[in-house]
């Protein structure tokens, strides 16, 4: 099969995908330049039905080589098998050399952090209003006891014991499980107790409750823990999952006991805790960075 023959077949899948799979003109010219890679690493007589899964094995690590990320990896491959289902289609090839290949894992971004000084910044706050004890209570204790924004929001009154710094919170898989309050978070909390009945309604068994009285809604943390951060300097927006984090990785830092983040988490997994090594190696390294004589070279 010639060059040109190839560019023919090209043409004729652009064609296929623009007017039969009804795809944008972008979309269509991403799949091409995807394609044009595999054919910039052929020989001059290479013909598309000729190449085997090794040679598609073979280009995709060159092009992980060449700095394709992983992202860009998965997209590529499944262009190569699109590729190959219409020539399948058409009867120009017998099989797709890239039907059983698997790219690189993608990595997943590491969870974002608050360090203690932007904590304490933002929690050592006097509290003069029922919605603003009830806001740093609820932040107190997404930090202090690690809970998930649906753990917080479904406690009850009867979940909480401030004597022992206890809470009992359900979460994933409807388990239940016993989490710590801190000597902050039990502060900021007998706070909001005093306060909550100037809110909730006299049925209401919520320990957090809006405006209205019932019990708060997720959206409604999320929009006030948001509006909190920002109100206080944050150049990140802020959110629940980002308390939790933080109160992981600072545990891990001071401890290094991971199976205790585990069990203080919840996770039923150790693997989905091991995330947090990562953050704490990630701390390592910028000290080492910035102390070491040698680490890095001298401006």
């Amino acid at each position: 099969m010639s060059q040109q023959s190839r560019a023919g077949q090209l043409e004729a899948w652009q064609t296929f995908l623009r007017y039969e799979r009804q795809m944008s003109p972008n979309t269509c010219s991403a799949y091409l330049r995807d394609v044009r890679k595999l054919e910039k690493q052929l020989k001059k007589d290479d013909q598309w039905s000729s190449l085997k899964e090794t040679d598609i094995r073979r280009v995709m690590g060159n092009l992980r080589l060449e700095g394709l990320e992983s992202r860009s990896l998965h997209r590529w491959l499944s262009s190569i098998r699109g590729f190959y289902v219409f020539l399948m289609r058409e009867g120009l090839a017998d099989n797709n050399p890239a039907k059983n290949l698997q790219a690189p894992k993608r990595s997943k971004p590491l969870p974002k952090v608050l360090d203690t000084d932007q904590v304490s910044s933002m929690l050592d706050v006097t509290s003069d209003s029922p919605l603003t004890m009830r806001d740093h209570a609820i932040l107190e204790l997404f930090y202090s006891a690690g809970v998930r924004l649906s753990e917080l929001v479904g406690l009850d009154l009867v979940d909480i014991d401030l004597s022992s710094g206890q809470a009992i919170v359900l979460g994933k898989g409807n388990k239940e499980r016993v989490t710590h309050i801190g000597s902050k978070a039990e502060v900021a909390l007998r706070k909001w107790l005093k306060v909550r009945g100037n809110l909730a309604k006299e049925s209401e068994t919520a320990l957090f409750v809006s405006r209205n009285g019932s019990r708060i809604s997720r959206r409604q943390v999320q929009v006030r823990i948001k509006a909190w951060g920002k109100q206080h300097g944050l150049d990140t927006p802020l959110h629940p999952h980002m308390l939790r984090h933080s109160f992981a990785s600072h545990i891990l830092e001071s401890s290094g006991e991971l199976r205790a983040v585990q069990e203080l988490l919840g996770h039923s997994d150790i693997s989905t805790t091991q995330v947090y090594t990562h953050l704490d190696f990630q701390h390592l390294a910028d000290v080492y960075d910035k102390t070491h004589p040698r680490a890095r070279k001298k401006d």
